[in-house]
């Protein structure tokens, strides 16, 4: 049987009626405060020609293939990181050897590799401790790998870092991340910074740096692009750090913690020598 308009009509206004005593028997609603006005951009300066090319080269989808490292398998847990840094010091010389070398530190420390890990690795894997290749002769400027999916392809992607000495500025540290293509070590990013954390968050690696303004610091947004076939820089902020502190130490993100969100492995002894 249909309900005639009055009858729905009377029917609408007691539940109104009855959800508003509800809403008031919990206290009510409550304004929000003023909302502000929206407004639509403001193009600035319609006479100005279009810039054609970029004022500066970030390397942006700067991808290079690492020569003298085979990859066993297609698996990159396979592969030595310590090699595939002497892999990288061997492809560009003027900046790792010799006396002028800015980097001439990190070469000299290579030697400290050993590929056997000291860093204290916790039960559950996650891999807590100095996160560094050590030996008795000092210590290796490579950092713990971490093997995550980013490309999206099904097969973990290495991402690796190592120190950068002495350089130009303090606390300089190498980013790196490489995967498979057509059976090659591939690296997809690139990207020096003094770094205070670094993250693993979907398909995007994130950067935090400190800032020289008091209590801010950048944070920097690589995500893979399945058409570049490269890590592109998608973000590029400063943000507040949180309570007004600089971050001192990476966030809880960049351990990895255990199952498929990252693997930190140590490495193999070094496999290939430049």
């Amino acid at each position: 049987m249909s309900v005639s308009r009055p009858v729905r009509t009377g029917l609408a206004v007691a539940l109104l009626a009855s959800a508003a005593a509800a809403c008031g028997d919990a206290g009510g609603l409550r304004g929000a405060g003023a909302t502000p006005t929206a407004t639509s951009p403001a193009r600035l300066w319609p006479q100005l020609t279009p810039a054609s090319s970029p004022a500066w080269d970030i390397d942006e989808a700067d991808t290079e293939v690492v020569k003298g490292v085979t990859v066993p398998g297609d698996d990159l847990r396979k592969v030595d990181p310590v090699a595939i840094v002497r892999a990288e010091i061997a492809a560009h010389p003027k900046d790792y050897r010799g006396p002028d070398a800015v980097y001439r530190d990190t070469t000299a420390r290579m030697a400290a590799c050993t590929g056997e890990s000291t860093a204290g690795k916790a039960t559950d894997g996650t891999g807590t401790g100095t996160n560094r290749y050590t030996s008795a002769g000092g210590t290796c400027p490579v950092l713990q790998p971490y093997y995550r999916d980013l490309t999206g392809d099904g097969h973990p992607d290495l991402t690796l870092g190592f120190r950068l000495l002495p350089g130009d500025a303090p606390d300089l540290t190498a980013v790196r991340v490489y995967t498979v293509d057509k059976h090659r070590l591939l690296r997809v990013m690139a990207w020096e910074d003094a770094v205070s954390a670094v993250e693993l968050a979907g398909r995007s690696v994130i950067i935090r740096s400190p800032s020289d303004l008091a209590d801010y610091e950048y944070r920097l947004q690589w995500t893979w692009d399945p058409e570049q076939k490269a890590m592109l820089l998608t973000h590029d902020e400063m943000l507040r750090t949180h309570h007004g502190r600089r971050s001192g130490h990476p966030s809880p993100t960049t351990t990895a913690a255990p199952g498929p969100t990252a693997d930190p492995r140590p490495a193999p002894s070094p496999s290939v020598t430049p």
